[in-house]
Parts: C-alpha cells; sequence; structure tokens
C-alpha cells in the first residue's frame, strides 16, 4: 500500500501546522493533522458554484467573489457556470495554498488561475467583505468547515450576525451567498433568516453519489 508523502508545510495564522499531502495521484491539505480537503472530495465545492451562479443567467458582467481557494473545484465550477464575461474574485487567506495551485508541477488550479476573469487576492476574506457594499451578485464561502470552524477561531466572524449583516450588505440585492459545511447545522440556517435572508439548506454527496454527506447554506438577499 502506497503510503501518503508529506509535500510542503505551512503555518495558519492561529498556529497550527497546514501541510500538503499526496497519495496515489491524490492530494489532501490537512490542519493539525486532520484533513480538512482532499481532491478526492470535490462534488459539493462544485455543487456550491452551480447553485450560486444560477440566478446569474442573463447577467452581463457578473460579480462573483469566492472565499477559499482549496484545491479550485469551486472556482473551475464557477467558471463553467457563470456568464461569460464575469468577474471572478478569489480570496484565499494562506499564501501556500496559492502558491500550492500556481505551481503548474501540481495537477491543482494553475490553469484556472490563469483565466483572464479570475483576480486571486491573498486576504482575508471578510476584509473585503466588510468594505463592500451592493458589490456582488454572487459570494461563495468554503473558508473552513463550516459554522463550527477548524482552521481559525477568526472565521466565526463569518458565521456570526454581525459577519452575516457584512455579508447582505456586500450583496447586490437579489445576490445570493452560499456556505460550504462539512455539517447540518439547524442553528446557523435559523440565523440567516433572523437577519433576513431567504434560506435554503441543500445536502450533496462529497463524491458523486458516494461519500459522506456535505451541507450547504444558501441565503438570498431579497429585492
Amino acid at each position: 500500500m502506497k503510503k501518503w508523502n508529506l509535500i510542503d508545510e505551512a503555518t495558519t495564522p492561529d498556529g497550527s501546522t497546514m501541510a500538503l499531502f499526496e497519495h496515489d495521484g491524490d492530494y489532501s491539505i490537512r490542519v493539525g493533522g486532520v484533513e480538512l480537503m482532499s481532491t478526492r472530495q470535490s462534488s459539493s465545492e462544485e455543487r456550491m458554484a452551480e447553485i450560486g451562479c444560477e440566478q446569474l443567467s442573463g447577467k452581463k458582467k457578473a460579480r462573483i467573489l469566492i472565499g477559499g481557494l482549496g484545491f479550485g473545484f469551486t472556482l473551475r465550477s464557477t467558471l463553467r457556470f457563470a456568464p461569460k464575461q464575469s468577474v471572478v474574485t478569489v480570496a484565499e487567506l494562506m499564501p501556500a495554498v496559492i502558491s500550492w495551485n500556481k505551481n503548474p508541477d501540481l495537477p491543482l488550479a494553475s490553469d484556472a488561475l490563469k483565466d483572464p476573469r479570475v483576480r486571486i487576492i491573498q486576504r482575508d476574506v471578510m476584509e473585503i467583505i466588510a468594505t463592500a457594499r451592493g458589490s456582488y451578485d454572487s459570494i461563495l464561502l468554503d473558508v473552513d468547515n463550516g459554522p463550527a470552524g477548524l482552521c481559525t477561531k477568526d472565521n466565526d466572524d463569518i458565521y456570526g450576525e454581525v459577519g452575516l449583516h457584512q455579508i447582505q450588505s456586500a450583496l447586490a440585492p437579489g445576490g445570493t451567498v452560499v456556505f460550504w459545511s462539512a455539517a447540518a447545522s439547524p442553528v446557523f440556517a435559523k440565523r440567516l433568516g433572523r437577519v433576513g435572508f431567504e434560506v435554503n439548506v441543500t445536502r450533496t454527496k462529497s463524491h458523486g453519489m458516494k461519500g459522506s454527506w456535505h451541507t450547504l447554506f444558501v441565503g438570498r438577499r431579497p429585492q
């Protein structure tokens, strides 16, 4: 049996170790030894982008913000479903994740990042959201394992009421935010509704029709 090979390591803002591993052509990112994402599980990330682009039909120049680059599955799916003249901004906090994906020697997202519609920013996505006013037609957030954060406690700012109000303000009227989560959270779904979003919760498999169930929280800003 082939073992997992360590490719590179980095340190997260709260001091945890983030590591990139490879095993028989598959790649995994782990934080503190716990798997955060894998190239073997991408279906829910692709579905997130599809949902986030559903209301963009007919827009000549849609503005999309992706929080969290991961292995680029959300980005590639966004480029597939979004209108051709869209502007896609990707905010990724970890420089190492950007570097891994840009590396043409790794089969990750180097091609997608070269797409002229894409703008990659090494920054906390909430810093961008906090200063935006009606700037985005769709916001896709896959920054951690969901409302119960794994990477950094600062991610709690995204899922609390203050962060949700900021996200709502950053969306254009009728715009949509989609949150990826490894698990269900009825409390978070109620919180989305409490701050004024029209809420829909979707469950989707992590790998085609197989694998574990992931949850997508969809919030639409009223017109």
